[in-house]
């Protein structure tokens, strides 16, 4: 109803404008051939506006004769390609339902029917490389990487063929690449970054970290991390040799994480060596509030050099006021109770904690203080064959592998911060001091009963059966149940 009076108006409109331009007062003088005419000024300037709308429609259907082939050339190309993207989909469907084959040929038909259409070509690129035509697939990406529109794409299927032909340096190099083309690239920062810290460039990993985007407060937080895992990476390799530059970033790494144990001990054993004791303690005392580390309240309990047992119980029991808190604050307590002899204190620290169902580090203290106290090897043994079976205690594990002193990445997948101080799934082989895997014992050793209590106060030892070497009980938390984490 409303387009019929908008018709009805535009006509009226149209009528009344033809009636005003041929009723317009005047005459035009015309003369042609020997002829004269004078018609009114109106009438010729409508008749020359018809002129105009002929000539217009007259052109139009003139150019539509004409134009006839380029239509149908027109129309032959737009039916190629929609025949080429139906190929191309067809072909994004049949590699996702695990049919490269397919995939191979139907891209390949959407690049003979498509024109500059790079997609077709890396579609089929990526088809021949789960064919296992590494070759061929490795030809294609060259050829695209050229292309700028291609070349990361290209890269990243370059990077991907590599690492699974095991080429590391070559991932590497494509990788790099793809970064320097995109920095904010996802894929191609993180194989950098992974390869930098797999093979111990703790440097440049760094220097790549802080560079990184972080958008917001979740990867800032990441990030964080890892420049302090990186930074107390680069903290222990220089702790022999370069103090000052362990110590700077020792010390950089707890500004971003204040409570990370590994980059507080080293701390505090530079502190120790240095002779500045108190500052040592200070930083163990807070980083213990916040974890109950028990590796920080061993080192607390002999960051005095040449301190007698009875004096290393004195510390620990400054720094341990409440036992009961929790199972690793009275295991430590104890431990440095069994070393000063003060056995009815090491007892009391553990009363609350075997009666349910003690770990395996709690039951092997419960036998030292039944041997040391009373004498009672049976007491002892009991102790011991339930070690065996007990709950194993936290301890650095990454990847299924157990070590006593933490390392900046797994052995065995190279992943940075890998290592948690967690209670393993299973106890493996135990690791040297420059973090390769140890021999496992044979899984039915047992820990042979303690030797009786030494005349100076120091620690009794433990030793694992069908070997000679002791395990000194006080020099490292944890180490007085390694003999039961290797069974």
């Amino acid at each position: 109803m409303i387009r019929l009076l908008w018709a009805i108006v535009i006509s009226l409109v149209v009528a009344l404008a033809a009636t005003w331009l041929i009723t317009l007062p005047g005459t035009v003088d015309i003369s042609a051939f020997g002829y004269r005419m004078r018609p009114g000024l109106g009438l010729v300037l409508f008749l020359l506006a018809l002129t105009i709308i002929a000539s217009i429609l007259i052109w139009a259907v003139i150019r539509r004769i004409f134009g006839i082939p380029a239509l149908f050339s027109r129309a032959a190309q737009r039916q190629r390609n929609r025949k080429g993207l139906e190929a191309l989909s067809d072909a994004i469907i049949a590699f996702h339902a695990g049919d490269p084959a397919r995939a191979r040929a139907l891209a390949r038909d959407a690049r003979s029917r498509l024109d500059d259409v790079p997609g077709a070509e890396l579609l089929e690129a990526r088809a021949l490389v789960e064919m296992g035509a590494l070759s061929e697939a490795r030809e294609r990406y060259r050829d695209l990487i050229d292309n700028p529109a291609t070349a990361v794409a290209a890269l990243s299927g370059l990077h991907e063929q590599a690492r699974l032909q095991g080429r590391e340096k070559a991932a590497l190099v494509f990788a790099k690449k793809a970064v320097a083309i995109d920095p904010g690239l996802g894929w191609a920062s993180d194989a950098v970054f992974a390869q930098l810290t797999k093979a111990g460039n703790w440097s440049e990993a760094l220097e790549m970290e802080r560079g990184r985007p972080t958008p917001n407060r979740e990867e800032r937080s990441a990030s964080r991390r890892r420049q302090a895992v990186l930074m107390t990476a680069i903290a222990r390799d220089a702790e022999d040799t370069d103090t000052a530059s362990a110590m700077e970033n020792a010390r950089a790494a707890l500004k971003l994480e204040p409570d990370f144990v590994p980059a507080a001990l080293i701390a505090a054993r530079l502190y120790v060596n240095q002779g500045e004791t108190r500052k040592a303690a200070g930083l163990l005392r807070r980083v213990w509030r916040d974890t109950a580390h028990p590796q920080i309240a061993e080192l607390f309990a002999h960051a005095q050099p040449g301190a007698s047992a009875v004096e290393r119980f004195k510390r620990t029991r400054s720094l341990i006021e409440d036992p009961a808190a929790g199972p690793e604050a009275a295991a430590a307590y104890a431990r440095g109770a069994i070393d000063a002899h003060e056995w009815a204190e090491a007892r009391k620290a553990l009363t609350g904690f075997i009666e349910t169902e003690p770990t395996q580090r709690l039951c092997l203290l419960m036998a030292e203080i039944e041997e040391g106290e009373t004498g009672d090897q049976g007491k002892a043994r009991a102790w011991l064959s339930r070690a065996v079976k007990a709950p194993r205690d936290p301890v650095w594990t990454a990847d299924g592998i157990t070590s006593d002193e933490w390392e900046p990445t797994s052995p065995i997948t190279g992943r940075l911060d890998a290592f948690a101080w967690k209670v393993p799934v299973a106890a493996l082989a135990g690791r040297n001091h420059n973090g390769t895997p140890g021999a496992a014992p044979h899984p039915a050793a047992t820990p042979s009963l303690p030797p009786a209590n030494t005349a100076d106060g120091a620690a009794p030892a433990t030793t694992v059966e069908g070997t000679d070497k002791p395990v000194d009980a006080a020099a490292q938390t944890g180490k007085d149940a390694k003999a039961v984490d290797r069974g």
